[in-house]
């Protein structure tokens, strides 16, 4: 059974991100180091550390991970833009080093308005150089695969092969693959001959080698819309079949899963437990076939 976990707020403190995931019943938690849609970073405080590196022993969560801002566009061909981005993906990956949280998860970004290849180079240039800037932290970012929205970057196993392939470094970057996005992107999880046809050609191009972690959403859209649009477990296009087959793969048996699922209540309980409840009965189910809750509105 794979460690399962969910976002969780640093409202109040880090460490309190490590409580709402313990309270929920999570084994890992994926967090912000600081506000997602602002540049600005308040400075990490030794406290902060102590408590919030303290609270994931005390609690038993493991496997901290940390995502990026959502204003980075590592593919920009602004150039002000592109080396703010650089400087951000610098900043996250220090913070995520103070907090001890080994990957940062980043979208590749947005071409607007280069070409595929030159918005690849860019990202691949913004790579090199963070690295470079970044040689002696253990901190990698994880490039995480997109809905393809839009000009959005990193929706085809390809695109994202091509970005791995260029860097100077590629040891140092892995991958976060994101079930929603994957199949807005029309890569099917469906049925095993469609999932096993999907994690075929995953490995072919990216290399399973290379995935640090997963985030599970199911998809409002139908599968190929490209609109990136999360829901609950069970209650969404995918279908709870795909997390079955997803849930007891045996090449992710120990790779850490984080819901990014709509917040909120319903009936007394928090979706979080919700989902992570359907979620652990799909694995001790021998079917996928399970019912969840009414969804409340997507984020």
């Amino acid at each position: 059974m794979p460690l399962l976990g969910a976002h969780m707020s640093i409202a109040g403190g880090y460490y309190r991100a490590v409580d709402e995931a313990h309270t929920a019943g999570c084994d890992c938690v994926q967090l912000f180091t600081k506000n997602n849609n602002q540049w600005r970073a308040k400075p990490i405080s030794e406290d902060d550390i102590a408590q919030f590196r303290d609270k994931l022993i005390a609690r038993n969560i493991a496997h901290p991970l940390s995502h990026a801002c959502y204003l980075i566009n590592l593919a920009s061909a602004n150039r002000l833009l592109w080396q703010k981005s650089v400087d951000a993906m610098v900043i996250e990956l220090e913070r995520a080093e103070q907090l001890g949280i080994p990957y940062v998860v980043v979208h590749p970004g947005a071409a607007v308005e280069a070409t595929e290849a030159a918005a690849i180079k860019n990202v691949v240039r913004a790579i090199d150089e963070i690295h470079r800037r970044t040689g002696k932290l253990a901190a990698m970012p994880l490039l995480e695969n997109t809905a393809g929205q839009g000009s959005c970057l990193g929706w085809q196993f390809a695109q994202l092969a091509a970005i791995l392939d260029g860097v100077k470094q590629p040891q140092r970057v892995g991958v976060c693959f994101d079930t929603c996005h994957a199949f807005a992107a029309g890569y099917s999880l469906g049925e095993r001959e469609a999932y096993q046809a999907t994690w075929r050609e995953f490995d072919s191009t990216v290399g399973i080698e290379r995935l640090k972690a997963i985030h599970l959403n199911d998809s409002k859209r139908e599968l190929g819309a490209r609109v990136d649009r999360h829901e609950h477990i069970g209650r969404g296009k995918i279908g709870t079949e795909s997390f079955r087959l997803l849930l007891s793969d045996a090449r992710f048996c120990s790779l850490p899963m984080y819901l990014e699922t709509p917040k909120g209540e319903h009936e007394g309980e928090t979706w979080d437990v919700i989902n992570l409840r359907v979620l652990r009965g799909l694995v001790s189910s021998p079917s996928g076939d399970r019912t969840a809750p009414a969804a409340s509105p997507s984020r």
